[in-house]
């Protein structure tokens, strides 16, 4: 029997295929509704750094060598991200719905796909400084334990501080970014105060269900990795979780595609790609 001509494309999608029901059937993550270019490009990268010639070697070592798992999911994910990313929509954030959610006696903000926390310190800072993080609680997830250990830890290179220092500014920021860390052998550390309305917690927007009531989402920079299908998932939790009124914050490059439950959202500031999700009375003369 002669073997069956695969070109490169089809082998691609093969490999690909393979792996995303290895590391579902064996650890349980479901990427299988990641968008296919960008996680190919990821478990290239992976491959290379984990030294396999191929994703099928990829493959095999997730299989047999569970300990990899953090190295994978953190390669997935790409946990990256800076102090005040954007630093125009944190204002935003700060002048135009913190205002908005003074009116309520608790704040519950979920910070979805949080990385190592960047953005998370960020948020406490300036609702710190908007004196309302005393009523506040947020809820940082990922589906990475490696991240959230790094978020929680809240130490970063010192090489980054001057950039942060910088967006802080631009951000709105009344004080100095270093009244809030303290540094020394090369790196910044947070201060563990910051921390006292945070709960660090796992999650995966792939699976999982609601994961608390709030008034405020942020979803910024995830959302761009996923198919179609899993982007109206994580858009429906997003809509259930949400009080009436409440809002969501996507990163810059993210806009609500035509789905289902993207209709369920009305533009707050699109500029700053942040979304209300109507008040019933809205709702009610929608």
């Amino acid at each position: 029997m002669n073997d069956i001509k695969v070109d490169a494309p089809e082998l691609d999608s093969i490999e690909l295929d393979l792996f995303v029901q290895a590391l579902q059937k064996r650890h349980g993550y479901d990427f299988s509704e990641y968008a296919p270019a960008s996680l190919k490009r990821r478990l290239r990268l992976l491959a290379d750094q984990l030294h396999c010639k191929t994703i099928t070697g990829l493959t095999e070592r997730v299989l047999h060598e569970p300990q990899l798992l953090p190295n994978v999911l953190e390669g997935l994910t790409v946990p990256t991200s800076e102090m005040f990313r954007d630093p125009a929509v944190f204002r935003t954030l700060r002048e135009k719905v913190f205002p908005l959610l003074a009116s309520y006696p608790l704040i519950n903000i979920w910070q979805a796909g949080c990385a190592h926390g960047q953005e998370v310190y960020s948020l406490a800072i300036l609702l710190e400084e908007a004196g309302l993080y005393d009523r506040s609680q947020i809820f940082a997830t990922d589906l990475s334990d490696r991240a959230l250990q790094r978020a929680s830890e809240g130490i970063y290179s010192v090489k980054d501080a001057q950039q942060w220092s910088r967006n802080y500014q631009a951000a709105g920021g009344t004080h100095s970014l270093a009244d809030y860390c303290s540094a020394g052998y090369k790196l910044i550390k947070l201060n563990q105060r910051l921390r006292r309305h945070v709960t660090f917690a796992l999650h995966n927007l792939a699976i999982d269900g609601v994961f608390c009531e709030a008034h405020l989402i942020l979803c910024r920079n995830v959302l761009i990795y996923f198919s179609d299908p899993l982007q109206d998932r994580a858009l429906a939790l997003f809509r259930d979780s949400l009080v009436r009124g409440g809002f969501l914050c996507l990163g810059l490059r993210e806009n609500l595609n035509p789905s289902h439950a993207a209709q369920d959202f009305s533009p707050f500031i699109e500029s700053a790609r942040i979304y209300r999700l109507p008040t019933q009375a809205e709702g009610a003369h929608a």
